[in-house]
């Protein structure tokens, strides 16, 4: 298996493959290869928006080999936190990556106009996008399917009307349901210039010992749909968890000043599913269905004239634009989400702009003047999709502030007790306890995925752990799903892919590893991950911590500010930082 980057310059309009064996050999793929070519190709302080700040795609070796192995991750530095910016997305881009005979893509430089990227194979293209720049990110994946070749083996990414106008926290949407969403990408996109990106191919990979190869897949087939292990993804999908942590006082509420929503279940995954639900879809390459897709119906006239729109869903766009904001209707939940798709913004950042937004004009720290009239109040969906629409074309400062993210916004404003961001990225929906907060604190991407402490904190519940147990955890899950994400499979898949089935897997394709290794791996991850943060100026012990996590009761009752200190503590100790 050929190990190949594809360098993209978009200033010269000019693009090349270069064969790095000895970069793969060393750091796997996905996220262990992305960060090394972030550190090769990122200056140091650079501007996030600026020419020379690259973006950096990459898969790993099992993607389009085995089940469930269905993510990408692209790597930047993020406009948001000014440091690490890290996204995963499923859909069918790292197949088509795949398909296309490129484990990584390098993006320099800028466009001088609007363009798009259309890969196919070895030959690379950068065209024109005047046409499509401002139009909206779901219409422009319709255009450049009319288009581009490749169907059936294509993936279609692009950037809204957010991304070019560089809001902070604007994603990019990939294949109309999927979304390289936190962190900014989307900004870093219109910063050159960049609409879209096409990837398609034709290319086959080969194996070198097919027996062994199809024991593995059968095995980890078998694992993904016979058992139980990945069973609630396809049923009622990640959005069954709204009244399971409304239940355990962990569903954050209008922005945190509650930790249970009185109605909650109108906006649950079990209402969704009976009344909402139009179809599940997978990732290319997955079994399981987990892609939970709305039908939302809406009058547009008053001759009974509708227009039916499919919107995606899942636990964090119900937490943040819903309970995170007092939503009580699923109509104007899922209304929400398709503003937040059609612009190109990340719904989670969205929603808890939205809400620090809501609470201070409901403090009258912010003014209707400011607002331009339009009445922030909790469950005022008319009011919060105008304001969407300002942030993303900012018509006042107030809307400019908005778009520059929660940790911006309250430093101009006030209100940084209740403005919920951890690291400068705007914090996930749960509210369970110290792990929780430590977790998206000391996590590389500041996210609740880098090591699940809300899950840790659901153990906690159930067993009770000291901090240094909880601290231990997080460090085990740092570590292990840098490797993890190496590869680069699906988080809900780490029950089907353990250190047994990745080595087996991977000695499948070729690649020949012990369990050593992959702890090592994990840990060489991180710690290069961490040099770039702190590179680029992140300091853990500097890091803010809203007084309104310590306001409000948590799963696991009211969190001790001092026990956030000690776990902190004990995470430096343990890492050999103190």
């Amino acid at each position: 298996m050929l190990r190949r980057v594809l360098y993209i310059d978009l200033g010269n309009e000019d693009a090349w493959v270069e064969e790095r064996q000895d970069l793969f050999d060393q750091w796997m793929g996905g996220t262990g290869v992305g960060i090394k070519l972030l550190m090769e190709e990122c200056p140091e302080g650079v501007d996030p928006l600026s020419p020379k700040a690259p973006i950096i795609f990459c898969i790993g070796p099992l993607n389009g080999m085995f089940p469930v192995a269905t993510k990408m991750v692209a790597t930047f530095k993020s406009p948001l936190t000014g440091e690490l910016g890290e996204s995963y997305a499923g859909g069918r881009l790292p197949l088509a990556a795949r398909f296309a005979g490129h484990e990584a893509i390098v993006i320099r430089g800028a466009a001088e106009r609007p363009s798009y990227i259309s890969i196919n194979n070895s030959d690379v293209k950068i065209k024109d996008a005047t046409s499509i720049w401002g139009v909206e990110a779901q219409t422009a994946g319709m255009i450049l399917r009319e288009h581009e070749p490749g169907i059936g083996r294509r993936s279609i990414i692009r950037i809204g009307p957010a991304g070019e106008n560089l809001v902070r926290y604007a994603g990019v949407v990939v294949d109309t349901y999927r979304h390289l969403g936190r962190l900014g990408l989307g900004a870093v996109f219109g910063s050159k210039k960049l609409k879209a990106m096409v990837i398609s191919g034709t290319e086959h990979v080969e194996i070198p010992d097919h027996k062994r190869y199809r024991e593995v897949y059968n095995k980890l087939y078998q694992t993904t749909v016979q058992t139980d292990v990945m069973e609630k993804y396809h049923d009622i999908g990640t959005s069954v968890n709204i009244n399971v942590l409304n239940w355990l006082k962990g569903l954050p509420t209008k922005n945190f000043q509650s930790s249970s929503f009185p109605e909650a279940e109108n906006i649950s995954g079990e209402i969704l599913a009976d009344k909402y639900l139009f179809r599940r879809l997978s990732c290319a390459g997955c079994p399981i269905g987990c892609i939970h897709i709305a039908q939302l119906k809406s009058a547009f006239s008053t001759h009974h004239e509708f227009e039916v729109r499919k919107v995606s869903y899942d636990y964090e766009p119900i937490y943040s634009l819903g309970s995170n904001l007092g939503v009580s209707s699923a109509e104007g939940l899922l209304q929400l989400i398709d503003a937040c798709e059609r612009l190109g913004l990340d719904v989670m950042s969205a929603g808890v702009v939205l809400a620090w937004a809501t609470e201070a004009y409901e403090r009258d720290m912010i003014t209707p003047q400011e607002t331009l009239g339009v009445p922030l109040q909790w469950n005022n969906v008319k009011s919060y999709m105008n304001a969407l629409e300002y942030i993303v074309r900012p018509p006042n400062e107030f809307y400019a502030a908005l778009a520059k993210g929660v940790d911006y916004a309250s430093a101009k404003y006030g209100g940084a007790d209740f403005a919920m961001a951890l690291g400068g990225n705007e914090v996930s929906g749960y509210h369970t306890g110290p792990a929780s907060i430590v977790g998206q604190i000391v996590g590389v991407r500041h996210s609740h995925l880098d090591n699940a402490g809300y899950s840790i904190d659901q153990k906690a519940a159930k067993k009770q752990l000291s901090p240094e147990q909880m601290v231990d955890e997080i460090i085990n899950e740092d570590n292990s799903r840098g490797v993890f994400n190496s590869l680069v499979g699906c988080l809900f898949a780490r029950g089907v892919y353990t250190s047994e089935n990745i080595i087996d897997a991977l000695g499948a394709v070729g690649i020949e590893k012990t369990k050593d290794d992959l702890d090592s791996l994990g840990k060489r991850i991180f710690d290069e991950k961490y040099r770039f943060k702190t590179r680029e100026g992140f300091d853990l012990s500097k890091v803010r911590v809203p007084k309104r996590f310590y306001e409000t009761v948590s799963t696991l009752g009211k969190v001790d500010p001092q026990t956030v200190d000690e776990m902190l503590r004990l995470y430096r100790k343990k890492r050999g930082w103190l």
